[in-house]
C-alpha cells in the first residue's frame, strides 16, 4: 500500500510510487508474474511517435469542476487542450440537462522573457482577473514544464491568494517532465482536491462515490436498489460537493487507472472503503462486483436479487451471440485497466484475445490489494494473451503487431487507433464511453456491437483496398518492439530492480 501524504504539495509519481512502466513486450502471464515478484524493468524507447502529457490529464479532471477556475501557468502553446475540453464540457452538460456554460480556463502565457525575469507576477494578476470575472468557489493552478524550470514558489502565491480572496487556491504540480506516465496527471489532480478541497466528515451520508471520467451514469439504478444515492466524482461536481466526498459509505472504481489515488486517499484519510474487485465487466465480473459491494454495505441479499434478475434478463441473449463469436480472434488497444477489463469481457464472450496494446502498466494499485489485479484475474480465469504489449499509443508498434497477428476484430477505447485496423481490412470497434460495457446490460451492449462490427467485413475489406499506409516494408520486417531497449523487441521484459 502506498501512503497518501497530503502535506506534500506534489504527488509522488507512479514510476516511484507504484513501479509503473510504459514499455513491455511479452505475454500477459509474464507481466503478471513479474509484477508480483517486483521484477519489471522499464526502459527508454530509441524512437517515439507521440507522447502523452500528464498535465493534460490533470486538466481534464479539474476543468470539469463546475464552479472552479483552472489557471494553466504555462506558455500559450500548453493551452491547446482548452478548445477540446470546452467542447466536451458543453456536450456533456447537454447530456445531463445542465445549464449551458463555458469552461473557465485561463493561461498565464509565460513568454521567453518571463523565464528570465520571473512569471510569479503574471500568475498573481491572472488569479485576480479570473476571480473578478468568474467569482469561482475555488481556483486550481496547473503547472507546466516552463513554470517548473523557472523554479518559482507557486505554492506561496497560491497561499497568499487563498488568504486574499477567501476561497481555496490550490496548486496542481503536473509538469510534463515530472513523469512519463500520463496517468500521473490524474493523481496530481486528485492530490490537489484531497489536500485543498475535501474536508473531514463527522458522520456518514447515504452517498456512494463513483470516480468517473464523463461516461453515462449507468450506476444510478443499481446503487438505488441498495438504498443509496450515487455521487459521480469529478466531472460536473461542484466545489461544495467535493468538500463532502469523505462522508461516503464506499468508493467505486470504474477504471483503476483513473481512480486508484483518489480511492486510496479517501480510504486512508477518511475511512471510506473501496470496492476492491475489478470493474463490473462481463457476467461473472458483474457477479463478483455486486457481491463485493453488497458485502461492504451489509446487503448481500440485495446483491443476490440483482444478480438473479440480471442473469434472467440478459444472459440468454448473450449466450446466443457467443455462439457467433467462436473461433474469432480479437485484439485490444486501450488504457491499462480498461484494456484489461475488455480482455476479460471478450474472453467471456467466447473470443480468443490474441493480442493487446495497453498504454502503461501498474504492477500494483495504491490500495496494495491484489484483488484489484484485473489482468491477473483475466489470465487466471481465461486464456493467456500471447502478444501483450505495454505501448504508450505508439501507432508504429500497433500497426506492426496487427500486420503479424491479423485478428478478426480490433476493440479500442481511444480515437485514432481503430483506423489502422481498417487499413488492414480488420473490422474495428471504438467505444469511447467507458461505462458502455458496465454490468449485465453492458456485456450485452458489447456483444451486439461486436456482432454488428463483424458483419461489416466486406465494407472494411473494400476500404482497405483503397487505403494508404505510411510504413515501409523494412518496418514490417522488424519486431514490433524494435525500438524498445536494446532493439531485440524484448528488452523491456528483462528482470530488474523494479520501481518499488
Amino acid at each position: 500500500m502506498s501512503t497518501i501524504n497530503i502535506k506534500e504539495p506534489s504527488v509522488v509519481i507512479r514510476e516511484k510510487r507504484l513501479g509503473t512502466i510504459n514499455a513491455f513486450t511479452g505475454t500477459a502471464s509474464e507481466i503478471v508474474s513479474r509484477s508480483a515478484k517486483g521484477e519489471l524493468k522499464d526502459c527508454k524507447r530509441k524512437f517515439s511517435q507521440c507522447l502523452g502529457c500528464n498535465q493534460q490529464q490533470a486538466f481534464c479532471q479539474l476543468a470539469m469542476i463546475r464552479d472552479a477556475v483552472v489557471i494553466n501557468h504555462a506558455p500559450i502553446g500548453c493551452a491547446g487542450e482548452f478548445a477540446d475540453f470546452n467542447f466536451t464540457y458543453r456536450v456533456e452538460q447537454s447530456r445531463r440537462q445542465l445549464p449551458p456554460a463555458l469552461g473557465r480556463y485561463y493561461s498565464t502565457n509565460i513568454a521567453e522573457k518571463d523565464t528570465v525575469f520571473g512569471a510569479a507576477k503574471k500568475l498573481e494578476e491572472t488569479i485576480r482577473l479570473a476571480y473578478e470575472r468568474e467569482h469561482p468557489n475555488a481556483i486550481f493552478i496547473t503547472t507546466s514544464c516552463a513554470s517548473g524550470i523557472i523554479g518559482e514558489d507557486i505554492e506561496a502565491v497560491a497561499d497568499a491568494a487563498t488568504e486574499e480572496l477567501g476561497i481555496p487556491v490550490v496548486t496542481c504540480n503536473c509538469e510534463g517532465f515530472r513523469s512519463k506516465i500520463w496517468t500521473t496527471g490524474f493523481d496530481a489532480a486528485y492530490h490537489s482536491v484531497l489536500r485543498g478541497i475535501v474536508q473531514p466528515s463527522e458522520e456518514k451520508s447515504n452517498k456512494i462515490n463513483i470516480i468517473n471520467f464523463w461516461g453515462s451514469h449507468v450506476f444510478d439504478d443499481v446503487i438505488r436498489r441498495f438504498g443509496y444515492e450515487p455521487r459521480y466524482v469529478i466531472p460536473f461536481s461542484t466545489v461544495e460537493e467535493l468538500r463532502h466526498i469523505s462522508d461516503a459509505v464506499a468508493t467505486i472504481h470504474i477504471c483503476p487507472s483513473l481512480s486508484t489515488y483518489m480511492g486510496a486517499g479517501l480510504s486512508q484519510l477518511h475511512g471510506v472503503p473501496e470496492v476492491l474487485v475489478p470493474p463490473a465487466y462481463g457476467v461473472a465480473g458483474t457477479d463478483r462486483w455486486l457481491r463485493a459491494l453488497g458485502t461492504i454495505l451489509g446487503k448481500e441479499d440485495v446483491a443476490e436479487e440483482i444478480i438473479k434478475e440480471g442473469h434472467e434478463k440478459y444472459v440468454p441473449e448473450i449466450d446466443k451471440l457467443k455462439e457467433r463469436f467462436k473461433g474469432k480472434k480479437a485484439y485490444v488497444t486501450a488504457g491499462a485497466a480498461h484494456g484489461q477489463a475488455l480482455i476479460t469481457l471478450l474472453s467471456e464472450l467466447g473470443m480468443d484475445v490474441v493480442g493487446a496494446a495497453v498504454f502503461h502498466h501498474d504492477p500494483v494499485y495504491d490500495s496494495g490489494d491484489d484483488k484489484l489485479d484485473i489482468l491477473g484475474q483475466a489470465v487466471k480465469n481465461y486464456k493467456d494473451v500471447p502478444d501483450y504489449r505495454v505501448c504508450n499509443k505508439q501507432a508504429c508498434e500497433l500497426v506492426n503487431a496487427l500486420n503479424r497477428i491479423k485478428p478478426d476484430l480490433i476493440l479500442a477505447r481511444h480515437g485514432g487507433m481503430t483506423l489502422w485496423g481498417a487499413k488492414f481490412g480488420i473490422p474495428s470497434l471504438l467505444i469511447g464511453d467507458e461505462q458502455f460495457g458496465i454490468g449485465y446490460r453492458g456485456a450485452l451492449n458489447y456483444a451486439r456491437r461486436i456482432d454488428d462490427t463483424l458483419d461489416s467485413i466486406e465494407f472494411i475489406k473494400n476500404y482497405s483496398k483503397h487505403a494508404s499506409n505510411p510504413y515501409t516494408k523494412w518496418w514490417f520486417e522488424q519486431d514490433p518492439g524494435y525500438f524498445q531497449g536494446d532493439g531485440s523487441g524484448r528488452g523491456c521484459q528483462t528482470a530488474g530492480n523494479g520501481g518499488f
